[in-house]
């Protein structure tokens, strides 16, 4: 089947107006209409249905035009891929996905450091939770994804290798003016009364598990659409939050992360695919295990006039309250 007619279907689907794709695909309207009413002649059932501004898939519509997308974008694959062939790149490029907390420093560094040592190549990098990332791997749309086993954990999937890479410790993130900024490591009964700010799932129940332990209430009164989300919520003093710790280094200047008693953590996965690893893939794993193994030694970032800050520079320092 001619795949110009299944890009007319998804950008029509995209755009929600059949004009509206006509003009994006500089095809006219009515050629539009022809080519999706082939593809329904050829399927048997209506792909489309009109409402009051524009069109929307059917069930069927919806069925196809998910799959008719991956399609689209393999054979973009296959053609970038001939391409640079052609033009003498060695190397495939390197697809590359990570939480958004490891997209912000550890991941980037690696991929650095990997491509000093082997040579140039052509990499992108995809912020993603640990779920999305895993599907993309097993699609084999990543070559690797660095991704956590913070709850509901990583799934089994005969699919994908799982490299471990090492442990991370959450820290919590307050505002600089915090009355408990200087101290640390902090006790969940210290934190009892503060509303709590949480951008996803998992960590959320890292939280609720590490307050249920320590016998007290989390209360995550605020929902934040994202990680710069949560931390603006943060910095602008409406609530703390729980944070990875690899993280701590690459935090805004207006939030301290200070340590936790006994805090949770999660595990550090690269995964890639079983079949047809990524030739700078092994390479690339070597980099990220040291870059963990980095964050963890650096811990949270110290606060001034905090108990470390202080010791560091030989002055005292206030108690922890």
């Amino acid at each position: 089947m001619d795949l110009t007619v299944w890009r007319t279907f998804v950008t029509v689907c995209r755009l929600g107006s059949l004009s509206a794709a006509a003009a994006e695909l500089h095809h006219t309207q009515s050629a539009v209409s022809r080519q999706i009413a082939g593809l329904e002649r050829q399927f048997g059932v209506p792909l489309l249905e009109r409402h009051a501004r524009g069109v929307r898939p059917t069930a069927a519509g919806e069925v196809f035009r998910r799959h008719a997308l991956a399609a689209l974008h393999e054979a973009d694959r296959a053609v970038r891929a001939v391409r640079e062939l052609r033009e003498g790149e060695a190397v495939r490029p390197l697809a590359v996905g990570a939480t958004p907390s490891l997209a912000a420093g550890i991941v980037p560094q690696a991929v650095r450091e990997m491509l000093e040592e082997a040579g140039p190549v052509r990499w992108s990098l995809l912020p993603a939770l640990s779920a999305e990332l895993h599907g993309r791997v097993a699609a084999g749309e990543l070559d690797v994804a660095v991704v956590t086993d913070a709850p509901p954990g990583l799934p089994h999937d005969p699919r994908v290798e799982q490299h471990p890479l090492g442990a991370d410790e959450m820290v919590v993130v307050l505002p600089t003016g915090h009355r408990l900024a200087g101290g640390g490591p902090l006790r969940m009964a210290e934190l009892a009364g503060e509303t709590w700010a949480e951008d996803n799932d998992g960590s959320a129940a890292l939280l609720h598990r590490h307050a249920a332990r320590a016998g007290v209430t989390a209360r995550i009164d605020l929902a934040a659409a994202d990680l710069p989300g949560k931390l603006a919520l943060v910095a602008t003093g409406h609530a703390v939050a729980l944070v990875p710790g690899v993280l701590a280094p690459a935090l805004r200047a207006d939030v301290t992360a200070v340590p936790l008693a006994d805090p949770p953590a999660r595990g550090i996965h690269a995964l890639t695919p079983r079949r047809d690893p990524h030739p700078r893939a092994a390479l690339l794993l070597d980099r990220l295990a040291e870059g963990v193994r980095r964050a963890r030694a650096g811990g949270p970032r110290p606060a001034p006039g905090s108990r470390s800050a202080a010791s560091s520079s030989g002055a005292p320092g206030p108690g922890s309250g």
